[in-house]
């Protein structure tokens, strides 16, 4: 089996997901003990937050591309950025650091692909759901539209991933919130709904929708499971 280096702590609350994911998702192949050879990069939340807000998308980069290489030197054969937002760079990271980093979104669109999906709604952060590098990706590699909320919800749901989840505040009353937009994504035309927040799925599942909804945290980890037992 490959060894999986995980970038985490984006934050450490979906971190714990991943790890959990993939150790259960290897038992359950394998059978008896056995567990999921990983390496973790564990960053300060705060401060990739802090330079998120402040645009330095070059220094966030660098940051990504150090973990990266440090995950290749202690032994990973390839890289998970457990995190959506972060992908915004992924591809920069690759190519600095030499190891592949296996795509959230591609990873997502080959879940929708194969539902037979043609228009989802995306729920994430702001960079997320107003940046081309998720939706752009979806539609040219997949042929895969992603609506997004209008402005004053994608500011919503934002807040509630950073001032809630990220903190490990699960609100029954953000929850409806975040039903009610997902509804209105659906009367726009959406056939399903892509979580494209790590920490959405700790609050919203299958069954608060009407429609298939894709968990990004878990496509991605089972994914990860897939290419290093492959």
């Amino acid at each position: 089996m490959r060894t999986i280096g995980l970038i985490g702590g984006m934050s450490w609350e979906s971190s714990i997901e991943y790890y959990r994911i993939i150790n259960e998702a290897v038992r359950e192949k394998l059978g008896g003990l056995h567990s999921a050879p990983l390496v973790m990069h564990s960053v300060e939340f705060e401060e990739i937050r802090a330079l998120q807000d402040g645009g330095d998308w070059a220094e966030l980069t660098d940051i990504m591309t150090d973990a990266a290489r440090g995950l290749k030197w202690a032994g990973a054969d390839f890289i998970l950025i457990c995190t959506n937002t972060m992908h915004i760079m992924a591809d920069d990271v690759q190519r600095r650091a030499g190891i592949e980093v296996l795509h959230i979104a591609d990873a997502t669109g080959e879940g929708i692909k194969s539902a037979g999906l043609k228009k989802v709604g995306l729920l994430g952060t702001k960079f997320t759901m107003e940046k081309d590098f998720y939706t752009g990706r979806l539609r040219d590699k997949f042929g895969i539209e992603a609506i997004v909320p209008e402005e004053a919800e994608r500011q919503e749901v934002h807040d509630i991933i950073f001032k809630e989840l990220c903190a490990g505040i699960i609100s029954p009353e953000s929850k409806g919130r975040l039903m009610k937009i997902m509804a209105g994504l659906t009367s726009r035309g959406a056939q399903g709904i892509v979580l494209g927040c790590t920490e959405i799925p700790l609050i919203i599942g299958q069954g608060d929708a009407d429609v298939p909804v894709f968990d990004t945290t878990r496509i991605h980890a089972l994914a990860a499971v897939r290419k290093a037992m492959a």
